[in-house]
């Protein structure tokens, strides 16, 4: 099964990765807006900092989120 396949099912049959996934697609939108400005101030340039490690984080999780997702689904395939 592709990961995208995953990603569609998860969003669908999992509460947690759904939110996570509109959140992170959320301060990717925030961060787009960001990077158009020319010059950021002291302030912004911390939250852009910030924004970008939330979005990591969250990425990583769901990135477990998937390859658990594969392992369980592979343990019931093989069986």
């Amino acid at each position: 099964m592709r990961e995208e396949e995953i990603i569609e099912i998860l969003k669908k049959e999992n509460e947690e990765f759904r939110k996570l996934y509109e959140e992170h697609r959320q301060l990717d939108s925030m961060l787009d807006e960001m990077n158009k400005k020319h010059y950021l101030t002291p302030e912004e340039e911390i939250e852009k900092k910030r924004m970008q490690k939330e979005k990591l984080y969250k990425k990583d999780k769901m990135a477990e989120m998937i390859r658990q997702y594969k392992l369980s689904h592979s343990k019931e395939a093989s069986k």
